[in-house]
């Protein structure tokens, strides 16, 4: 069986997580994480170009074989759906330009995966993905997100398999 690797990606204007996980034999291990973090004065649109190169140079440096994004989540405020959704634009074109099946997952089914309660808080999600992926340090949430997320798309994988 050979190696599966996943782009995760938590998207936001201001701090975009992403994170590249392999799994290999039914263990997982982070090849990469961080946060795309753009500053409140950038515009939004050089907002999305930076989450948009940053994350093809992840793509390519890393040769991901699946991308694993947040579904797109209930918000009362038009503006803020507008704003996440460009977010999700910009990461997701990177999928389809490299080729990527895309996998999207609810944040309360992700949070179940991880933590094992769909109403999980941020920092019970990081503490447990530095346990489950034996990380030296705890991630910075939106980093941590990712790579929920990436761990919700190969436990869901394996699952599917069996």
């Amino acid at each position: 069986m050979s190696a599966e690797r996943v782009l995760a990606v938590d998207p936001s204007l201001r701090g975009t997580g992403y994170a590249v996980l392999e799994s290999s034999q039914g263990k997982m291990r982070a090849l990469a994480y961080g946060v795309v973090t753009n500053p409140p004065k950038l515009s939004a649109h050089h907002c999305l170009r930076e989450i948009h190169e940053t994350l093809g140079r992840i793509a390519d440096a890393h040769q991901p074989t699946a991308f694993a994004i947040e579904g797109v989540i209930y918000v009362q405020n038009v503006r803020t759906a507008i704003i996440m959704g460009s977010a999700r634009g910009a990461a997701l074109i990177i999928a389809a330009t490299h080729g990527l099946e895309v996998h999207e997952y609810a944040p309360r089914l992700i949070k179940q995966a991880v933590v094992g309660r769909g109403a999980a808080q941020k920092d019970q999600v990081a503490f447990m993905i530095r346990a489950l992926l034996g990380l030296k340090e705890t991630p910075p949430p939106d980093a941590a997100d990712a790579l929920a997320i990436g761990v919700t798309h190969f436990n869901r994988r394996a699952t599917a398999i069996r």
